[in-house]
């Protein structure tokens, strides 16, 4: 009986387990890493792709997809960017723009994100292509579109920078003094991921949300608009990558077209690392969060380490191998 207690207990906690075994293993190797400034860059490095990472949650959970979230990340990015630069900037990409609010770009940004979003809920529901493909269309004309919009004169694919103080500061400032303080970029996140966490378990559209993933005909007969909730769900996860767009803009303090390229990925397997089932209808934002912060280890801590980028990538494709046969295998046993 103990035995299969603690079986139990590995199965339903298997993601903690392997992070702190991480967290373990790096310290054990160089001591050093266990400290509050390492911790505070973890956060930061994780903050905008929580952010992804939820919005691509709301549509792995539906049993879909979305290619396209790295993408829109970049053109939200460029968007904010490029109306957010210092008046005496000399490579201005709006030289005749005036100094707007700095909540205008902001919620075009985010407005943008959640276009690309509608764009591909109407795909999905309305012409009923398969999230792989639609996403992976939207995907390639948001960087088609970005690419046009960052090429426009006088800017003509430059790198955008020079952005205004009050902007980089979301990214970069902090409350609090010393290494015990709180950046305004991990607070963000965490805020965010409260508010996901009561849409996915307080909410009606996150009750369909988790009925559609788990068997969208049986949803469809209990009278769940199928159609209309997935055009919801992946307007708001577009809304998210545009959040994430121009958080990261403002945390690097620029942009370029490129940013955002493959995101999409390391969000999709932070996902399924973090519990969120690949064939629907399983997921928790604890899990995600914790998914997005073992694959920032992976990256800072074996770089910490001195361990080649070549082995990181080895190791974090093992990682997402072995999170999908786990859930496979988790899923034939339930059928």
């Amino acid at each position: 009986m103990n035995a299969k207690k603690a079986q139990s207990f590995i199965t339903q906690n298997a993601i903690y387990l392997v992070l702190v075994i991480l967290i373990l293993g790096i310290a054990v190797y160089e001591p050093s890493f266990m400290s509050v400034n390492t911790l505070r860059d973890i956060l930061i490095q994780s903050s905008t792709r929580v952010i992804i990472a939820l919005g691509v949650a709301f549509i792995l959970i539906t049993a879909g997809t979305d290619l396209s979230a790295g993408r829109v990340v970049g053109l939200t990015a460029v968007i904010s960017a490029s109306m957010l630069q210092i008046p005496d900037y000399s490579r201005r990409f709006f030289p005749d723009l005036p100094q707007l609010w700095i909540i205008i770009p902001i919620v075009i940004a985010i407005l943008a994100g959640l276009l690309c979003g509608l764009i591909n809920g109407l795909i999905v529901s309305k012409l009923n292509v398969p999230p792989f493909i639609a996403t992976l269309g939207t995907m390639v004309m948001v960087y088609g579109i970005n690419s046009l919009y960052f090429d426009m004169k006088p800017n003509q694919s430059q790198p955008i920078g020079g952005l205004r103080p009050d902007f980089t500061n979301i990214g970069s400032g902090f409350i609090g003094k010393g290494q015990y303080s709180i950046p305004y970029i991990v607070i963000i996140a965490i805020v965010v991921a409260l508010i996901v966490w009561v849409v996915f378990n307080k909410t009606k559209l996150g009750k369909n949300m988790y009925a559609i993933g788990g068997n969208m005909q049986a949803a469809k007969v209990s009278g769940i608009n199928v159609s209309k909730n997935l055009i919801y769900l992946y307007a708001i996860a577009g809304a998210l990558y545009g959040l994430a767009g121009v958080l990261e803009a403002a945390r690097t303090g620029g942009a370029t077209n490129n940013y955002g390229n493959m995101y999409e990925l390391d969000a999709i397997a932070a996902c399924v690392v973090g519990g969120v089932s690949t064939t629907g209808g399983i997921g928790t934002v604890p899990g995600v969060l914790v998914g997005v912060v073992i694959f920032t280890l992976i990256n800072y801590g074996l770089t910490f380490i001195g361990v080649s980028p070549y082995w990181q990538l080895i190791i974090k494709g093992l990682i997402i191998v072995a999170a999908v046969a786990f859930d496979m295998r988790k899923y034939s046993a339930k059928k």
